[in-house]
C-alpha cells in the first residue's frame, strides 16, 4: 500500500515574545533518536514534518558551542553534517549519553565524564580554547526549544504538549532526565512512547487505509487480523516488538531492546580499519588540532559504512598527519559484516528473544516492518527476513519517518481524545521487583505483561524485626544482584511488633495503570494484630541517581525482607 501523503514546511524561530502571544491546543510528535532529531504533526490526513531554515528535515541532534553558550548544530545526511561534526566544539549522538558513565573521550572528540557525582554525566566540548560544561538535559531542553520555535512559527500556535519516542531499553532514569529537558523547553511530555509502539501506531493506519479501500469483503476479511514484527535498529539502540492488529486496535504481545547500533558498527569498524585505535585515543584531548582529526575520522568511516549498503567495495582513504594515520586500502561488504559478526547475532538474539516472549512462531508472522537508520543495511535486513523464513519485508512505510509518524498519530489521538491509548494495549517494559535478604533481585511484574495490572508478593520479617526495608528495582531478573538494577524507590515499614522469624506477614502491592504509572502499597497482618501501613506513591518520588548509595547508608542490610512465600496476581 502506498503510504499517506506528507509535507514538509521550512520555517524560521520564533521570538519570546511572539510566543507568548500565540494560541495554545496542538500535540506533535517528536522523534528524539541518536543522530537525526525530527518533528511532526498529524492534520487528519496527511502529517507534516518540519524543516529548520536551510530545508533540512532531519535535524542532526548535536549543540555548537559558541560565543560561551551552548547553540544549535544541524545537518542532514549531507555534507553539511560532515562539517559540522568536524568541529571540536560540536557534540553530537546525545540520545546515548542520558544513562550511560564515561571517563575518558576515546572515540569522541569531546569528553565525558562523572566529575564523581555517580551516575550523572557531564559532557564537556573545547570552546576558544577552553572547556565548556555541560550536562544532558541541558542539551535536550535547549534543544527542543530549537525546535518548537520552528514549528510554532509555521502552526501560529504555541506548542505545550508533546508525544516523545524513546527506545524500549530506557530506563526510569533516562526517562526522568527527559521529562527535566522538557520542563526547561516549557512543555509537558504527555506521553513517552517506545519506538516500536509509534511504529505500530502508523502500520496500523496504513491496515485502516488499506481495509478502507478494499474492493472486496473477501479482502477486508484478509486484512482483518495481522500479527507483525517491528525491527528498528538506529544509532545507537536496537527495538523488536510483536504486536496483532485487528479492526484497527493493536495488542503489543511482546518488546525487547538493547543498547546496539550504528554506533558500535561503527566503532567495530574502525578497529578493523586501526587495530591501534584504542592506543591512539587513550590520550587526553587538549589541541584543537587533535579535536578535529578525531572527528573528520569519524565521518569518514561513517561514509565507509554508508556505501557499503549499496556498493560490495568501497575504496577508504584515511589519513592525518596529526594522529600519525595514512591508510589507503579497499574494503569489502564482506569485511564489515565479520567485523560486526557479534553485533549482527546479538540482532538475531533479540528478535529470536521477542517472538519466544510473545509466544509467537515465526512462520506465523504476516508482515515484517524495518525501519530505523540501520534498515537499509542489507546484512541488518537478511538476518530479519531469514529468521521470518523469508518473509518479505513490509513496503508500505518510509523506514526513516515510521516512527516520527506514528508519534504524530498518536499525538492526534491524544487531541481528539485525551487517550494515547485508545488503539492499543500496553506491556511492561521491565521486570519490577525488590530486594530479599540474600540481596539478590525477586520478581513481582515480569517484563511484557499486559497494563493495567496488579500483582501482590507476601513477605515476612527475621526473628524480632521491627523495621522492614523494601527497594524496588526495574530491569533485574530472578536470582540477580539486586544492586546491579535501577532503583525506582523505597519503602520503610516500621513499628512491626517483635516476633520469631516467618511470624509476621507482610504483603506488598504493585500496581501499573494504563499510564504505566507505578504505585506500590504495603501492609502487615500478624495474628490477633492487624495494621495498615500508609504507604507514599513512588512515582510522585523524585528518583536520585544515587538513592542506591543513600538507602544503604541510611539503613544497614539486616531490615530486608526475607524471601518470599509466593506472587500472585
Amino acid at each position: 500500500m502506498t503510504e499517506p501523503a506528507s509535507t514538509a514546511a521550512s520555517c524560521s524561530e520564533t521570538t519570546e515574545e511572539e510566543r507568548s502571544s500565540l494560541p495554545n491546543g496542538i500535540v506533535i510528535g517528536i522523534d528524539i533518536g541518536t543522530s537525526p532529531c525530527r518533528v511532526s504533526v498529524w492534520n487528519g490526513s496527511v502529517f507534516e514534518v518540519w524543516q529548520n531554515e536551510i530545508n533540512e528535515m532531519m535535524i542532526r541532534f548535536c549543540e555548537t558551542s559558541k560565543d560561551h553558550d551552548f547553540a544549535i548544530g544541524s545537518g542532514s545526511s549531507s555534507s553539511s553534517t560532515e562539517v559540522s561534526l568536524e568541529n571540536m566544539d560540536t557534540i553530537f549522538d546525545m540520545n546515548q549519553f542520558f544513562n550511560r558513565i564515561f571517563s575518558e573521550s576515546a572515540k569522541f572528540p569531546f569528553l565525558m565524564h562523572t566529575v564523581d557525582i555517580k551516575d550523572r554525566p557531564f559532557v564537556d566540548a573545547f570552546m576558544k580554547k577552553l572547556w565548556r560544561t555541560t550536562i544532558s538535559e541541558e542539551l535536550l531542553g535547549k534543544f527542543l526549544m530549537k525546535l518548537t520555535s520552528m514549528v510554532e512559527t509555521q502552526l501560529n500556535r504555541r506548542i505545550r504538549n508533546v508525544v516523545f519516542t524513546v527506545p524500549v531499553s530506557f530506563s526510569q532514569l533516562q526517562i526522568n532526565r527527559i521529562h527535566r529537558a522538557c520542563v526547561m523547553a516549557d512543555f509537558k511530555a504527555i506521553r513517552l512512547m517506545p519506538q516500536p509502539t509509534a511504529v505500530a501506531f502508523w502500520y496500523v493506519m496504513h491496515k485502516l487505509y488499506a481495509y478502507a479501500y478494499a474492493s472486496s469483503h473477501e479482502d477486508k476479511d484478509n486484512e482483518s487480523k495481522k500479527i507483525a514484527l517491528i525491527f528498528n535498529m538506529d544509532a545507537g539502540y536496537c527495538d523488536v516488538s510483536v504486536i496483532e492488529v485487528e479492526k484497527g486496535k493493536f495488542h503489543i504481545k511482546a518488546m525487547t531492546g538493547s543498547t546496539i547500533g550504528e554506533e558500535d558498527l561503527f566503532r567495530n569498524m574502525m578497529c578493523h580499519l586501526l587495530p591501534d585505535s584504542e592506543n591512539i585515543f587513550k590520550r587526553h584531548v587538549h589541541w584543537n588540532s587533535d579535536i578535529t582529526s578525531m572527528a573528520s575520522l569519524r565521518s569518514r568511516i561513517h561514509g565507509v559504512i554508508t556505501k557499503l549498503s549499496s556498493e560490495t567495495s568501497v575504496e577508504v582513504d584515511l589519513k592525518s598527519s596529526v594522529l600519525g594515520l595514512k591508510i589507503q586500502r579497499v574494503v569489502t561488504r564482506a569485511e564489515f559484516e565479520d567485523a560486526n559478526k557479534e553485533v549482527f547475532e546479538k540482532c538475531e538474539n533479540l528478535i529470536m528473544k521477542c517472538l519466544q516472549d510473545a509466544k509467537i512462531e515465526a512462520e506465523n508472522i504476516n508482515d515484517v516492518i524495518i525501519v530505523g537508520g540501520c534498515g537499509y543495511i542489507p546484512r541488518v535486513r537478511n538476518l530479519v527476513t531469514k529468521i521470518c523464513n523469508g518473509k518479505e519485508i513490509y513496503i508500505g512505510m518510509n523506514h526513516l519517518n515510521a516512527v516520527l509518524c506514528g508519534a504524530a498519530v498518536a499525538g492526534a489521538v491524544v487531541e481528539a481524545s485525551d487517550d494515547a491509548d485508545l488503539f492499543t494495549s500496553q506491556v511492561t517494559l521491565h521486570t519490577i521487583g525488590i530486594q530479599d535478604d540474600g540481596m539478590k533481585f525477586v520478581t513481582v511484574i515480569p517484563k511484557n505483561t499486559s497494563v493495567p495490572t496488579t500483582w501482590n508478593i507476601a513477605f515476612s520479617t527475621n526473628d524480632n524485626q521491627t523495621t522492614a526495608l523494601i527497594v524496588i528495582y526495574e530491569g533485574g531478573e530472578e536470582g540477580q544482584m539486586a544492586e546491579e538494577n535501577n532503583v525506582l524507590g523505597n519503602l520503610e515499614i516500621t513499628d512491626i511488633p517483635e516476633a520469631p522469624k516467618g511470624v509476621p506477614g507482610i504483603t506488598l502491592s504493585m500496581t501499573i495503570d494504563h499510564k504505566n504509572r507505578l504505585t506500590v502499597t504495603a501492609s502487615v497482618r500478624m495474628p490477633r494484630y492487624d495494621q495498615q501501613s500508609a504507604i507514599p506513591i513512588i512515582e510522585e518520588r523524585m528518583i536520585k541517581f544515587d538513592d542506591q548509595f543513600l538507602i544503604r547508608t541510611k539503613f544497614d542490610d539486616t531490615i530486608d525482607l526475607v524471601k518470599s512465600f509466593n506472587v500472585e496476581q
